[in-house]
C-alpha cells in the first residue's frame, strides 16, 4: 500500500465492491465472534442496502480506497479500514471528518471488539449505554458511545 495523502471523499457506485471487501476482511478480524454465515449474510446487506442508502464517506491514499464511514444523521452506522491501513491514522480522520459534520457523533460498538472499542474511547467517545443483545437480539453485549466536539 502507497503512503500518500489521506483523502475523504463521497461514496460512489463504483465503490461498492472495494468496500464491501474491505467491510469483510475488516469484519473478519473485529467481528469473528459472530461466524462466517452470519458476516457472510452481512456482506449482502453491506453492498445491497447500506453502503447504497447511507451517507458514506470514502478514505483513500493515493485515490486508491482504505476505508469508510457509514452514517445516518449522527450515528455512524459504522467505521471500516483495512486491516493492511489500520493503525495509519484512517479511522481517526473518518470520526474527525463526521465530527466535523454532525458537531457530535453517537455509535454502537460490541463489547467483544475490544480493539475498537479501546480506539472510541482513546478518541474521547463516552460510553451512554450497554445492552446485553446486539440489535438482533443476538446474545452479544452492545455498547452506545457519544462524542461531540
Amino acid at each position: 500500500m502507497a503512503n500518500g495523502p489521506l483523502t475523504i471523499r463521497p461514496y460512489d457506485t463504483e465503490d461498492n465492491a472495494v468496500l464491501t471487501d474491505i467491510w469483510y476482511s475488516a469484519s473478519r478480524v473485529a467481528h469473528h465472534f459472530l461466524g462466517e454465515g452470519k458476516l457472510q449474510e452481512q456482506r449482502s446487506l453491506i453492498s445491497k442496502l447500506y453502503l447504497p442508502q447511507a451517507e458514506t464517506w470514502v478514505a483513500c491514499i493515493d485515490g486508491a480506497p482504505v476505508g469508510f464511514m457509514g452514517l445516518m444523521n449522527n450515528f455512524v452506522g459504522g467505521i471500516f479500514v483495512s486491516p493492511e491501513a489500520q493503525g495509519k491514522g484512517v479511522g481517526q480522520a473518518l470520526i474527525a471528518y463526521g465530527l466535523e459534520l454532525k458537531g457530535g457523533l453517537n455509535l454502537d460498538v460490541y463489547a467483544l471488539n475490544t480493539r475498537t472499542c479501546e480506539f472510541y474511547k482513546r478518541l474521547g467517545f463516552v460510553e451512554t449505554d450497554r445492552r446485553s443483545t446486539d440489535k438482533e437480539g443476538l446474545p452479544f453485549e452492545e455498547i452506545s458511545m457519544y462524542l461531540s466536539n
